[in-house]
């Protein structure tokens, strides 16, 4: 009886220790894991843009004015020589009685000196009649031999002067005649007649396009150089985008650009044409200081895709800057750096691959990573399963379990 006793108590202490290790024993770690494929990479950059006109017009007033009120609206089309707005002379202002006064006075003064002009020259004509015939009875003299050199030479002189105060005076009556027009001018304005419709000046549109925006749309008297309308062609449309300069240097001309987040269905293919040689600085939401540059894209898509689009629509563009096919790739949450050594330029990078119930560091060669993949050149064969998002607990060897789904 005592052996059958020893012989339980034995086995039930057994049985508690085998309990206690198995309930102390570590557990498999569950991880999330996803298979190494082959497949198509891009790396991008991504960033908001605006589309923009190439070429915008502004029509402007190229005088002074009375305005006839525009009767175009946002969104018109127009055609080339097409009138957008018409212009008349503008009218003189009114004076007062005083200056009326003054000018009546000053339009008889006007008349008074051309008619003492006009007398002058007939003065100066009978003049020049006389002294041409004293010289020519001098002439006649002189030949019989009655009249000296010296009297025929001044008879000849005052000839000449009489002829050069005729010119004179024809002068001096051509500018009373200017000085009468001047008063008369000022005059009519103190009681200024309307201006005949049929004098008025259209302005023709220069392109193909439709109306962007009316600046003065009511009638008004407006000055020369006044902004009115400004045009431009919606076909012709170009996307700018503003990055980073660190950026901006792997953006090179010809680059494919996948335009997003405009509105339509699909994306939108474009080409960057430009990237400005000179940056600016922009202060970002967070109230830094960064160093941008505009990169200039050109629309490949077929316009019938994106006629909706107008000047100043926000979109979203990925500048694709590195593209490869039949690539190894991996979720980029699956990749993570070594440990520096020392002497090392630059952390190794790993992966923890799935070996059966046990967990494998493996050490890769990362050619380049978007915000989804990253591709490995060397290290992971197709078909692998590596651990995505590692915890911190899991190490070389660890046991582990697939999470499922």
């Amino acid at each position: 009886m005592q052996k059958r006793t020893w012989t339980f108590a034995a086995l039930g202490l057994i049985a508690g220790v085998a309990l206690l290790a198995w309930a102390f024993a570590p557990r498999p770690l569950e991880v999330e894991v996803a298979p190494v494929a082959r497949g198509h990479f891009e790396a991008t950059i991504d960033e908001d843009g605006r589309t923009r006109l190439r070429e915008r017009f502004v029509v402007s007033s190229p005088l002074t004015g009375r305005l006839a009120r525009i009767t175009w609206r946002e969104g018109d089309a127009v055609q080339a020589g097409a009138v957008l707005a018409s212009l008349t002379p503008v009218l003189s202002p009114l004076q007062d009685e005083r200056t009326r006064r003054e000018l009546l006075a000053r339009l008889g003064t006007g008349e008074a000196q051309v008619q003492r002009a006009v007398a002058r020259v007939a003065g100066a004509q009978v003049a020049l009649q006389q002294a041409r015939n004293e010289h020519r009875r001098s002439e006649q003299l002189a030949a019989q031999g009655y009249v000296s050199p010296t009297k025929l030479e001044t008879d000849r002189l005052a000839a000449e002067a009489a002829l050069r105060g005729l010119d004179a005076a024809e002068q001096e009556r051509h500018m009373a005649e200017h000085d009468l027009e001047q008063s008369r001018a000022a005059l009519d304005a103190v009681a200024p007649r309307a201006v005949p419709r049929a004098g008025a000046i259209g302005l023709t549109s220069p392109i193909d396009g439709r109306v962007l925006r009316v600046l003065q749309g009511s009638e008004a008297t407006v000055p020369a150089g006044t902004p009115l309308l400004e045009l431009g062609d919606t076909r012709s449309l170009e996307v700018v985008a503003e990055l980073l300069t660190a950026d901006a240097l792997r953006a090179q001309p010809g680059s494919h650009v996948l335009i997003e987040r405009w509105g339509g269905d699909g994306i939108l293919e474009g080409r960057v044409r430009l990237v400005e040689p000179s940056a600016f600085t922009k202060v970002s939401a967070l109230g830094v200081e960064e160093q941008r540059v505009k990169v200039l894209i050109d629309l490949a898509s077929p316009p019938d895709r994106w006629r909706a689009l107008g000047d100043g629509f926000r979109v979203g563009v990925r500048v694709v800057t590195l593209s490869a096919e039949n690539v190894m790739l991996v979720p980029v949450a699956a990749v993570f750096p070594l440990p520096t050594r020392e002497g090392d330029r630059a952390p190794g990078m790993a992966v923890f691959v799935v070996d059966g119930p046990r967990a494998r560091l493996a050490p890769v060669r990362v050619r380049a990573r978007n915000g989804q993949h990253a591709w490995i050149e060397e290290g992971l064969a197709p078909g692998d399963a590596v651990i995505v998002y590692p915890p911190a607990t899991v190490g070389d060897g660890s046991r582990v379990k697939v999470r499922q789904v």
